[in-house]
């Protein structure tokens, strides 16, 4: 079994982690991924952005992201995004480890089942991120001297403008903490193949409306996602059996077909 890490705004390497390039052939496109050795879960990390982070969040091709993954063997992912912070209690600096989020996307293409040869299934969300690794993660992030909060609702916009100040206060009423671009489909999609899959937002910047203007905060933004990433390679790296749903959160109405002896959802 493989783990995985995707990074997107300020992640292009893991600490410590010689990583090898390689392309994998998806149904849906071609993803470069890295990869790592290691015992026991060998390591594999996937800048959600592409190369040199030039794809912007509404291009983003997840499907074939999430699908390099499976085809890897990875059965757990953890991720990183990078958000504005709408709830006054969680300034730029601040890490959540996300619970639940809000879809505000547009035009994404969100499930691997499209119906006909792709299948037809339904997906539980009641737990869009794993609640075996949130507990794992939030167990072990005072050795990495990290604040994390518990809990926090991800909205999620179409990109790549900011929002409108009118929008985050809509947000902010509907229970959003956080505001981002690129956590959906992501998350739905991992579920949807039987991946134990967890999210843990950083805030750069207040949303529109709380401050004047958009201000990026970069000091102490590295330093903070160094150790967020250790954290994360020691979780992965120390999982004992989940006992979650994740893997069983698809009810299937009609298998893909198969191609090339393999499923293409």
């Amino acid at each position: 079994m493989h783990v995985a890490i995707i990074g997107g705004t300020g992640v292009d390497r893991l600490p410590g982690v010689t990583l090898e390039e390689q392309v994998i052939d998806t149904p849906y496109g071609p993803v470069m991924i890295h990869r790592a050795g290691g015992s026991p879960h060998p390591l594999v990390y996937l800048n959600r952005h592409g190369p040199q982070a030039q794809t912007p969040p509404h291009k983003i091709n997840f499907r074939a992201n999430l699908k390099a993954l499976q085809m890897m063997g990875v059965e757990r992912i953890l991720a990183t995004n990078a958000v504005g912070s709408i709830n006054p209690n969680l300034p730029p600096g601040s890490l959540v480890a996300l619970d639940d989020y809000l879809d505000f996307t547009a035009g994404r293409r969100f499930t691997f089942y499209d119906g006909g040869e792709s299948g037809h299934a339904y997906t539980e969300m009641n737990d869009p991120y794993c609640p075996e690794l949130r507990r794992r993660l939030l167990a072990m992030a005072s050795e990495f001297e990290l604040e994390l909060h518990p809990r926090g609702t991800y909205v999620c916009t179409n990109g790549p403008r900011f929002e409108t100040p009118a929008e985050i206060r809509m947000f902010a009423r509907l229970g959003g903490e956080v505001v981002g671009m690129t956590g959906v489909p992501e998350a739905a999609l991992a579920k949807e193949l039987g991946m134990h899959y967890a999210a843990v937002a950083y805030s750069i910047n207040w949303a529109a409306g709380l401050e004047e203007g958009i201000r990026i905060v970069r000091e102490g933004i590295p330093e903070l996602l160094a150790r967020l990433l250790a954290l994360f390679i020691r979780t992965l790296q120390s999982l004992e059996p989940m006992g979650c749903s994740c893997a069983s959160a698809v009810h299937m109405i009609q298998p893909p077909q198969e191609e090339g002896g393999a499923y293409r959802g």
